[in-house]
């Protein structure tokens, strides 16, 4: 597990470029709750959104999520701790006034990059 990305991956890249593109302004994997030692993904500070890029394996998406057959109890005990942490850091950052915008990595990016600019610009974002 060592050798996973878990920043810069592809669906995050494609992601960024997209939002990049179309004239949106963000920073990248910040810490954006004091005492949380969890990173946002991509994050609009002014607008208080936050872009969490998960994949499908990591993070047990309903769609496509399995479990390897070897050492299934472990797997399973890892899989559910990383759906209560995705849980708690939403519960939180719903508590501090941010919005959360979870993004599959099945997701094709040009409607993901939809959802997150009208959210961006719902909660006053300009574009400069």
């Amino acid at each position: 597990m060592q050798f996973q990305r878990s920043k810069d991956t592809a669906p995050e890249v494609a992601l960024r470029r997209e939002l990049f593109r179309r004239g949106l302004r963000y920073r990248l994997h910040r810490r954006v709750l004091p005492g949380l030692r969890r990173e946002i993904d991509i994050v609009f500070p002014g607008p208080r959104v936050a872009v969490d890029v998960r994949g499908c394996f990591w993070h047990s998406c309903p769609r496509h999520g399995s479990l390897p057959k070897h050492k299934r109890a472990w797997w399973e005990a890892k899989m559910e701790a990383n759906k209560r942490r995705d849980r708690d850091t939403a519960t939180r950052l719903r508590a501090a006034g941010w919005k959360l915008i979870v993004v599959w990595e099945h997701e094709h990016t040009e409607r993901a990059a939809d959802r997150v600019e009208r959210v961006v610009h719902a909660r006053g974002a300009t574009v400069p």
